[in-house]
């Protein structure tokens, strides 16, 4: 049967009954944003054609991905991440058994170092593109060594788990579905927001309401931003500046609050780190005294 021909079109002036009308209106800006739709694991469905007209399809963590996805940055067909790439001991040079991360390998390409160039960092909206789907395969890696290492993390101990068991006796194990349970480590989870909840109630029960609540936000026009651009470049093509600029004004300002007690005697503090638009990063800040 022949495709359907869609078109899909965006209303600014048209909302669901009942619903906010910021949730969807149109994007004004034009920003590179990645969406990975589904609860479950699932790989990406990445296929290429073939000189000889046959399709293939190949996995994101394919040696070959990088350079057939983005040819105007790897023109000389170079090797992207792939899972047997070994560290190398930075003393003997030698490799050892460890295996490289997804994050320490895209980390390395997209360093800052002195007398070389780096040529991804001057592709400005490509180059956005590509640090986010490069970070869709972190969250990718991630995911995956939980969902293969359940029984380490200890999963069948959640409590939820063994009630929806023990109390419910037409439950059979051997049918229930096999579920990926993030553990707090993993940034964004829901015990991870819950345990941050928790800590703030722990400290609000043991010390009263906090004396400060400071938001700390990133300002696009610090000179050390600035700085560091290339020629002809806007803070908002080089978010890896801006995240690293914060990160250590961020650290300047605690250390500032807490180390050098310009404010008196700190008891305890906690802060959360939120993206504005524009990927300006800004951080709500508790402190008592």
């Amino acid at each position: 049967m022949p495709a359907d021909d869609y078109a899909v079109v965006i209303r600014a002036d048209k909302r669901p009954i009942g619903q906010h009308e910021r949730q969807f209106n149109a994007p004004t800006i034009d920003e590179v944003a990645i969406v990975i739709v589904g609860e479950e694991f699932e790989s990406r469905d990445i296929i290429f054609h073939r000189r000889s007209g046959d399709i293939q399809q190949i996995s994101e963590i394919h040696r070959s991905y990088d350079g057939l996805q983005y040819p105007i940055l790897f023109w000389r067909g170079d090797d992207g991440y792939h899972f047997n790439i070994k560290m190398i001991n930075p003393q003997t040079g030698e490799g050892t058994n460890k295996i490289v991360s997804v994050m320490n390998f895209y980390s390395y390409r997209l360093m800052i170092r002195q007398n070389a160039e780096n040529h991804i960092l001057k592709c400005r909206q490509l180059f956005h593109q590509y640090i986010v789907e490069m970070y869709a395969k972190i969250e990718t890696e991630r995911l995956l060594y939980i969902r293969l290492n359940q029984t380490d993390l200890r999963s069948e101990q959640y409590i939820h788990l063994r009630d929806a068991i023990a109390y419910d006796g037409n439950v059979n194990p051997n049918e229930l579905r096999r579920m990926a349970i993030l553990p707090s480590t993993f940034t964004g989870s829901p015990r991870h927001m819950h345990e941050y909840a928790q800590d703030e109630m722990t400290y609000v029960r043991a010390y009263g309401r906090p004396d400060w609540f400071v938001t700390f936000t990133c300002n696009p026009t610090w000179n050390e931003i600035k700085e560091r651009l290339l020629v002809g470049q806007s803070s908002s093509d080089r978010h890896d500046i801006t995240a690293r600029v914060f990160k250590q004004k961020l650290k300047c300002l605690m250390d500032f609050i807490i180390k050098h007690h310009v404010f008196g005697e700190t008891r305890c503090w906690m802060y959360s780190i939120e993206w504005q638009k524009r990927g300006l990063p800004h951080a709500h800040i508790l402190v008592w005294f």
